[in-house]
């Protein structure tokens, strides 16, 4: 399963504080920030029950990840509140930010919403 580059965006958007209880993922996190030098860059980092390793995700990031094992248990603390109509996110296969997942794509599993994503170039970033 792929989860898509998804945020919030303002005033909903969030930081976030994540790891894995169960499992192995490669997280994604893609900078947005229109201002920053790093914007539409990304790093991947590999998350997992035995490495015990968390990523912070600051506002401003766009996050997704490629579960790798069977199954996988994830956890996330946010600081702020989810709303459902701040809501947006990035494709997961845009040709721009040539993210390499660790995945053939056959095997790809995206939710219907992921699916309707927009471009990086047609994102709405900070």
């Amino acid at each position: 399963m792929l989860r898509g580059l998804h945020y919030q965006v303002k005033p909903f958007d969030q930081s976030k504080l994540v790891h894995v209880v169960s499992g192995k993922v490669i997280d994604v996190a893609v900078d947005i920030r229109h201002w920053s030098s790093t914007c539409g860059k990304h790093i991947s980092v590999e998350l997992s029950e035995e490495n015990k390793r968390q990523i912070f995700i600051p506002r401003g990031f766009a996050h997704g990840y490629v579960v790798i094992s069977e199954f996988a248990i994830f956890q996330y603390k946010v600081d702020n509140y989810y709303n459902k109509e701040s809501e947006t996110g990035i494709r997961w296969d845009d040709k721009n930010l040539a993210i390499n997942w660790p995945i053939e794509k056959k095997d790809i599993l995206i939710s219907d919403k992921d699916a309707l994503l927009p471009s990086y170039e047609g994102a709405k970033i900070f």
